[in-house]
């Protein structure tokens, strides 16, 4: 399924033409409500920021599209991608809206107790440079399956690998969608389902033309616009109390109903063992991120993989201590006007559009309509951006480990799965306006928490014993990784914040007593892992046993890993 020049030029005219239908439609139908959020009066800055950032990502696409001609171009950009761009990439791949709004909501609400989620997501990193990044560029070409299965049988491995990254990309994806449906309706005065629909087109259109190209460059610019209006906001933050950090913690304590309670731990999270299972499911979770992991077969070798990293977490740790100063910010700058930014002028009904919308009304707050508008077009490119890298993921995974590699033995050419990929693209972007259309009213907080506790329980365990330790076989690494990811989801469903909140069954009578069930599912991947293939005597463990230290060599010093196709 190649696209010439015309083909795309012609797409792209009439995508400009769905988004202008579209933001008339929504223009002109609001008023109704729908869902949590309250529709607002339409945001023409917004809106017209939001379509210059469309038409700048539209061209870049049509101009990936002219380079993307293969298998490789599709999936990793050629491995063309340097370092800095990689890392950069990588952060806009990472700071959802989950994080950007998220976090600052909950340091909003809770105050110290909101870091617990940045430092979590945080200190995954330093787990991916020391034990990932390198192998991962050194085994692997597309997926993380060539990684785990580089000694294992294929079909086992890259059927339940296929499965991990598509039950991820699922869970992610609806939070994604759902976020973006509230957030345009909220900012932008759109009706839910036009937002639905217009994400999935945008994003259907990033992926399917531009395949990684287009994709990581439209992670660098939102990735950029994030970092620079995330400075703006932290400063003019600190501006207010001479950059003093202890004249803002004071003057927020003295306005938060909670008092000192914010500058302490338990405002949110009540008991060590849910502090500690959380902490694991984001620390964890992120090495087994699959749109996060397929990152690093887009730079030519392993010192711009480990380069990537290093770019990487400077860049997210410089947003996650951002998003704490916000929503301290927050605190100072919304509850003395209540009028302004509250349901009903009072603090007690919670902000206008929730929660998480405080990060929003701080950015009207010091910088007026205009930085507003930057701000909501910015939430919305945040979610593209992410959605666009968990389709290209969930792709890769039907299309080069079921499709290529389980049903056609490798018996494909690239053309065929290209193809398969593309169709992919447009089905996983149907599904994903399908089921953000169904999940509209329900309470999606806890979706990426389980996509987190997913990847952490089922894909974490199996890369890591696959690349390191000599004993894995495949009956061990596929039995253990089934064990995570069934006991992940059956012991989240019996947590308060699915089986009360979500299922609606009576207060109290959640049969799981904490909410991330990481604590307990990680480990009993590992033992399981580890348990089975120390039984595991057959003729094909002695195999995957066998080829480790071939495995070892390519993986410590890239001696016959895959070269970059495209500079």
């Amino acid at each position: 399924m190649s696209f010439d020049h015309q083909t795309v030029k012609v797409l792209a005219k009439v995508l400009a033409v769905c988004v202008v239908t579209a933001v008339g439609v929504g223009a002109y139908a609001a008023g109704a409500d729908l869902g949590q959020a309250t529709k607002q009066a339409t945001n023409w800055t917004a809106i017209g920021m939001f379509g210059t950032f469309v038409a700048i990502t539209l061209f870049i696409t049509k101009w990936a599209a002219a380079r993307t001609k293969s298998a490789a171009d599709f999936y990793t950009a050629g491995g063309g991608i340097t370092g800095f761009q990689n890392g950069l990439a990588i952060a806009g791949d990472y700071m959802s809206a989950a994080s950007f709004l998220g976090i600052s909501g909950l340091v909003f609400a809770n105050g110290f107790d909101g870091l617990i989620f940045s430092i979590g997501w945080l200190v995954g990193w330093p787990v991916i440079t020391f034990l990932m990044a390198e192998r991962l560029r050194n085994l692997g070409k597309f997926t993380f399956a060539d990684v785990a299965g580089y000694r294992f049988s294929q079909t086992p491995i890259r059927v339940f690998a296929a499965s991990g990254s598509l039950v991820v990309v699922a869970f992610y994806m609806i939070a994604q969608m759902v976020g973006a449906g509230q957030l345009i309706k909220l900012l932008f005065g759109m009706d839910y389902l036009y937002a639905e629909i217009l994400v999935g087109s945008i994003m259907m259109i990033y992926v399917l033309f531009g395949g990684m190209t287009a994709t990581t460059w439209v992670q660098i610019i939102k990735a950029c616009m994030l970092l620079g209006g995330a400075t703006f906001m932290a400063l003019a933050v600190l501006i207010q109390f001479g950059f003093s950090p202890e004249a803002m913690f004071s003057k927020a304590v003295e306005v938060h109903s909670k008092k000192d309670a914010i500058m302490g731990p338990g405002a949110l999270i009540k008991d060590p063992v849910s502090a500690i299972s959380v902490g694991m499911a984001l620390m964890f979770g992120t090495a087994g991120l699959p749109h996060i992991l397929m990152r690093f077969f887009t730079v030519p070798n392993a010192k711009e993989a480990r380069k990537s990293v290093g770019w990487a977490t400077t860049w997210i740790g410089y947003f996650y201590i951002l998003t704490f100063i916000i929503g301290f910010g927050a605190i100072t700058n919304l509850i003395p006007n209540p009028a302004n930014y509250f349901v009903g002028g009072e603090i007690s009904k919670g902000l206008v559009g929730g929660g998480n919308m405080a990060a929003v009304h701080l950015a009207g707050a010091v910088g007026g309509n205009w930085f507003l508008g930057f701000i909501s077009a910015v939430a919305f490119a945040t979610i593209l951006a992410v959605v666009a890298g968990l389709t290209l993921s969930g792709a890769s995974a039907v299309s080069h480990d079921l499709y290529a590699s389980v049903w056609r033995h490798g018996r494909v050419d690239q053309a065929q799965e290209l193809r398969v990929s593309k169709m992919t693209t447009v089905a996983l972007g149907i599904i994903a306006v399908v089921l953000g259309i169904a999940f509209e009213k329900e309470n999606v907080a806890y979706m990426v928490m389980l996509a987190f506790v997913i990847a952490a329980s089922a894909n974490f365990p199996v890369l890591f014993m696959s690349v390191l330790w000599k004993g894995c076989t495949t009956t061990g690494a596929v039995t253990g990784g089934f064990v995570g990811l069934v006991a992940a989801v059956t012991l989240t469903i019996g947590s308060a914040s699915v089986w009360e909140a979500v299922m609606h069954n009576p207060a109290g009578s959640a049969w799981f007593p904490y909410n991330s069930a990481a604590i307990f599912s990680i480990p009993a991947a590992f033992i399981t892992i580890w348990l089975v293939s120390l039984l595991d005597r057959s003729a094909r463990g002695d195999q995957d046993r066998a080829g480790f230290p071939a495995q070892q060599v390519r993986s410590e010093t890239g001696i016959g890993a895959a070269g970059a196709s495209g500079h």
